[in-house]
């Protein structure tokens, strides 16, 4: 019985997101919607975490747990303050309303989102490859990669450098080729969901889809402390960048559960913004880690 629902898990939970964020945009609420799934997603994932956990040594508490709260509310502050400057400068926030340049806007919204998620996604693979191949790139990258364990709760443990650089890469590239607000918004709220339960600590066999999306049995393997095994599945919603670009891996064997990284990523929230900056200047007192990333391929 488990296994049979460690192989529903991850497409029910997230398709009953996506039909209840469309219920939403439907009836001309896609910010409550939105709401309500993510924070209901993250709730149910807890209760998972606890009750059917991958890796149980990963549910003991790391200490780490505001720096990853603070975090993800600081990242998602200085969206919604980018956000609401683009609307107050005049500017749709997340981009034009009608489709523009390349973009077949005479396309189904479905099938406009799903192209969205591909485009989107090239930039964002790239970002993510290079934040471990540029080493001033991965100075903050390095500190989502210092977490000692996987949950729901560091899914958004990102330096805010880090958020930037990567949403930057993926909206140029949907801009350049004219995708509406509509589907960049629908991208978003997928990518947080797939985030959610990419990063969650509960048993979740994803079979087939483990050759189209980013899942968790694929992460696992990207926060291996090993470069060969963690400078692989850079995807955040598809894997397919990744099969084009060779750096799948899913190997037949359990993922290590010793995850992070050997850079002196401090244990403070405020250290942890500062860490970028102390590396670039050089006083970390650390030596870097790039070198044997850099060494995988």
């Amino acid at each position: 019985m488990r296994h049979l629902l460690a192989a529903l898990l991850w497409p029910l939970l997230l398709a009953a997101c996506i039909v209840g964020y469309g219920i939403g945009w439907a009836a001309g609420r896609p910010v409550l919607a939105f709401n309500l799934t993510y924070f209901g997603l993250a709730a149910v994932l807890l209760v998972l975490e606890r009750v059917m956990p991958f890796e149980r040594g990963w549910t003991r508490p790391d200490g780490q747990i505001f720096n990853d709260i603070g975090h993800t509310a600081l990242n998602k502050g200085i969206g919604q303050a980018i956000a609401a400057s683009a609307a107050l400068a005049g500017v749709a926030e997340a981009g034009p309303v009608e489709a523009g340049g390349l973009w077949p806007g005479g396309w189904p919204l479905a099938a406009q989102v799903a192209l969205g998620l591909l485009v989107a996604e090239f930039g964002l693979y790239w970002a993510h490859r290079l934040a471990h191949e540029w080493p001033a790139a991965w100075r903050w990258h390095a500190i989502h990669h210092s977490v000692t364990r996987l949950w729901v709760v560091n899914t958004g443990r990102f330096h805010f450098l880090d958020s930037l650089w990567k949403t930057s890469f993926a909206l140029v590239l949907a801009l350049a080729v004219g995708a509406p607000k509509d589907v960049i918004l629908w991208v978003l709220a997928i990518t947080t969901y797939v985030g959610f339960m990419t990063h969650c600590n509960v048993d979740m066999r994803c079979g087939p889809l483990n050759w189209v999306f980013s899942t968790p049995e694929l992460h696992r393997w990207h926060h291996s402390r090993d470069p060969v095994e963690g400078n692989r599945n850079y995807g955040e919603n598809l894997i397919v960048w990744d099969v084009v670009f060779g750096t799948r891996y899913l190997p037949a064997r359990r993922p290590p559960a010793g995850i992070g990284c050997d850079d002196p990523v401090p244990a403070g929230f405020l250290g942890q913004l500062a860490y970028p900056f102390r590396a670039w200047a050089g006083r970390t007192g650390v030596g870097p880690t790039e070198a044997a990333r850099d060494g995988a391929d």
